[in-house]
This record gives C-alpha cells, structure tokens and sequence, in this order.
C-alpha cells in the first residue's frame, strides 16, 4: 500500500535539477503527526493542541468529523481533506507545501496517524523527497487495548483490519494461526460475529480480550476465549469499533507439533531436509538433535547404526 503512488513518481520528481532539490531540502517544513483522542478529549495533548495552533495547514481524515474537535480546542487552521481515496493525488500536493517550507499537521479521525491509516503514504513520500517528518505521541487504540487485555504484552503483533479478500484473508489467518506472540485485530460492529468465528475456525480456543468504546464513559474490556465469544456476539448486538486481543499459540505446543513432525521422518530424512538447505552436515546434525531434544552424539550413533542396516 505504501508504494501505491510509485507510478506517479517520475512525474512527481520531473523537471528539478539537484541544486533545486538542495534549495527544496533546505526550505523545507514539517510534517507532523499529532495524536487525537479515541473517545476522551482530555487526552488531547498540549503540544499537540499548540502544534495545530501554529502550523500552516491541518490535514485530517475527515473534516467534517476533525472540525468538532478544532472547535472544541478554538484551534482556527485551516483543515485540507486526506484520506484513503485521495491520498496518492493527495499526498504530492501536499509535499510540494511543505518543500515550499510550509508547517503542515496530520490528523486521523481518532488516534494516531499511519497506523492502518493512509498516512503512511505521506510519511514515505516525505522521506522519499528529505521531507523532515516527527511525531506527536498519544492514544492509539491498539497498545490501550493491549494494556487492559491482561494478555501477555512483552511480545505482540498488530495486524489491523483483516483483509477483505478472501484468498488474501485466508493467507492471513493461516499465518496468524502459527503466531506465538499476542495479537491485536481491529474490527467493525457488524462484521464482528463473523470475524470471531473464523478466528475460532483458525485459532482453536483461544484467549480473546474484547475491548470496545475506549476511553469513553460506557468502555468495555471482556477477558473470555473465542468459542464463549462466539456463543456470545450470536446473542447480543454488537456496537461500536472493536480491538480484539488474542493470545498467541504457546510456545510448548510449538516444540509440541515440532517433535511430532520429526517423529515421522527416519534421522535421514530429517539431516536431508537441513543440508537442503545449505546446512553442512555438522550444523544439520546440531540442529536435528535441537529438534528432537537429544544429544549430537546420539544422532551420529544413530545415523552410523542406520548405514550398518542392509
């Protein structure tokens, strides 16, 4: 997605000889991504407040949405729309401002900018064109969910929307089933019940923290497991935008199915497998005997006694 504008690159580039990009570079603005609050507006910073206050222009998601919380802050910029459906065309309008050393701010609906959102493309058009770029930190529903699950957050993944594609949607949730480290999903009220039971398709039963209305007054943080999760939004209407936590395949049953797939191959197969690789046989034979959990002298017995067989 980052690299959707790559086609308009050389038309964008066109024309400029390298001491006008030098001029450029020198002359340049700011890009800043600023936080915005996911439900409760005191969690608005106040440098981010200034930061809108004094920059040249505000690019949001939504201006009709983003212009609630200007007033809110009597913050008067002028606001540009940047979303997903304009911001290739968009997004080089907006560099040519800001190579012309204009201050310009980036704002999502709520949250913080580039995480599953279009602004990704923005920061790497800047980077691309020696744009500076710096970030405003606040919430971000992803890591305030991942805080109240109660599930494992020393390790984590965060995956966003599922894709709508179903062959791509199948590929996901095939490497999301081997994930060992917690995950953290986005979901929306009316595709949640069918989320949740591919998960548990996928997935077994899990441990799933069901988080929505973030921050707000009626937050809501359910601990329970994907098979009760199921059961559960077949009953009830869900509302509001969902983070789902999920824990992550343990790392036993990973050494668990590892050892059962070695079971099945004879000591040759297994050394073939990782000299097919380009392992030499030394490092072949120290890696099966890590797989089977036994000593190298062992394995060397082992292949010895099967070179004796007739």
């Amino acid at each position: 997605m980052i690299w959707a504008w790559e086609e308009s690159k050389a038309d964008f580039y066109g024309g400029k000889n390298k001491e006008q990009e030098r001029i450029g570079e020198l002359m340049a603005g700011t890009l800043y991504l600023c936080a915005t609050p996911i439900g409760n507006l005191g969690d608005m910073t106040p440098r981010v407040i200034e930061t809108l206050r004094g920059v040249d222009l505000i690019a949001a998601e939504d201006t009709r949405n983003s212009i609630k919380l200007l007033n809110h802050f009597d913050i008067h910029t002028p606001m540009t729309s940047y979303h997903e459906y304009n911001k290739v065309e968009k997004g080089r309008q907006l560099v040519e401002q800001l190579l012309a050393g204009k201050e310009i701010a980036l704002i999502t609906d709520a949250g913080t900018p580039a995480i599953s959102d279009p602004g990704e493309v923005l920061v790497a058009m800047c980077h691309e064109n020696g744009v500076p770029v710096t970030s405003l930190p606040g919430p971000a529903a992803c890591i305030v969910a991942l805080t109240l699950s109660g599930l494992p957050a020393r390790r984590f993944c965060f995956e966003g929307f599922l894709p709508s594609d179903k062959r791509e949607r199948r590929e996901v949730l095939g490497e999301l089933e081997k994930e060992t480290r917690t995950m953290i999903l986005y979901e929306a009220p009316h595709h949640l019940a069918g989320t949740l039971g591919e998960l548990c398709d996928c997935l077994g039963d899990r441990r799933i923290t069901l988080c929505r209305e973030l921050t707000k007054k009626f937050e809501t943080v359910i601990p329970t497991t994907l098979e009760e999760a199921v059961e559960r939004n077949q009953k009830e209407d869900p509302r509001g935008e969902y983070v789902l936590v999920i824990e992550g395949k343990s790392l036993q049953e990973v050494r668990l199915e590892k050892i059962a797939a070695w079971e099945t191959m004879s000591l040759e197969e297994h050394m073939a497998y990782y000299e097919a690789q380009g392992m030499d046989q030394k490092s072949a034979m120290k890696q099966v005997a890590r797989d089977r959990g036994v000593g190298k002298r062992e394995i060397y017995a082992g292949l010895l006694e099967g070179r004796k067989q007739p």
